[in-house]
This record gives C-alpha cells, sequence and structure tokens, in this order.
C-alpha cells in the first residue's frame, strides 16, 4: 500500500469516528434535559463527548470507536482520561465513563474489499473500581482486557443510554 493510500485510509478512519461522536452528541441533544458536547482533538486528553443531565444529576463522559473490523482496542488511557474528567465534577452525584462502539454494517476484508453485516452498536460501562486498561470490543459485544499481548474476558455492563438504539 502506497503512501497516499496510506494516508487516505487514516482520513478516512478518523472522519468515520468524528461522525460517530457527532452522532452519539444528536442523539444525546435529542434526549429531554440532556446537554452534550464533542470536545474535540484527542491530543488534548478529553474525552470524546461528555454529556450533563441536571435534572437526573447525571454526568458522561464518553469514548466513542467505531470501525469496520470483528474488534475495537481502546487504549487504557482514554479510559484514564474519562475517569479524570469525571473526578472533576463531583458536583453531580452521578458519574460515568462510557465507551461508546459502533461496528459498521460492512466488514474489512481487505483492502478496498467489503462484506455486508449487520451494524451494531454497544455502549459499555467503565466500573471505576477497576484499574483502567487495554481492553478490546468485539462484534459480538463481548470485552476483554489486553495485558501482556493476552486477551482476558473484561465483564462490562452495558450501559442504558436514554435515546433509542438500533
Amino acid at each position: 500500500m502506497g503512501k497516499a493510500s496510506s494516508l487516505r485510509s487514516a482520513r478516512t478512519r478518523r472522519q468515520r469516528g468524528y461522525r460517530w461522536e457527532d452522532v452519539l452528541v444528536k442523539r444525546l441533544n435529542s434526549c429531554d434535559g440532556w446537554r452534550a458536547f464533542r470536545l474535540g482533538s484527542p491530543s488534548i486528553g478529553l474525552p470524546d463527548v461528555v454529556a450533563a443531565n441536571t435534572n437526573h444529576d447525571m454526568m458522561l463522559a464518553i469514548e466513542a470507536k467505531s470501525g469496520t473490523s470483528d474488534t475495537i482496542p481502546v487504549p487504557r488511557d482514554q479510559i484514564e482520561r474519562c475517569l479524570k474528567w469525571l473526578d472533576a465534577f463531583g458536583k453531580y452525584s452521578n458519574r460515568h465513563a462510557v465507551v461508546a462502539f459502533k461496528f459498521m454494517s460492512k466488514k474489512w476484508k481487505k483492502v478496498g474489499v467489503y462484506e455486508k453485516r449487520e451494524r451494531r452498536e454497544y455502549f459499555k460501562l467503565w466500573d471505576p473500581i477497576k484499574m483502567p486498561c487495554d481492553l478490546v470490543c468485539k462484534y459480538d459485544g463481548s470485552t476483554y482486557a489486553i495485558t501482556e499481548g493476552k486477551r482476558k474476558k473484561l465483564k462490562l455492563t452495558n450501559f442504558a443510554m436514554p435515546f433509542q438504539t438500533s
């Protein structure tokens, strides 16, 4: 794969991620009492999306991931930044770090070749008692911790978002 093709692929992945963040913000903002914002560049150490509902005394820090493969990884530092952000807002008694996974309706097979499949979305709640770790979510919704290159089953609770999910 040439440099131009590699750059184009990287840009496509970033745009896919930005679109997923925008969808989450729009869905949350359509729900009564919710205000959500995309926080911008990943290089500044903030969650992808934050949302608050003062009526329910709730704040969400959301890490949004989308992809066309059967697994979507999340680096530990992205979980850590969600947790740090939530710690700064002690006013909210219900603070949750959520990882939002979107498996696209096309599965990547090889360069330029995709296979149709069902689109799936999962919203996983990070347990703040657990130490953050690298993790991966599979197309079936199962999650695994990655330690020293090995996968170990990681039980994360499904989080009920305030909007209808598909």
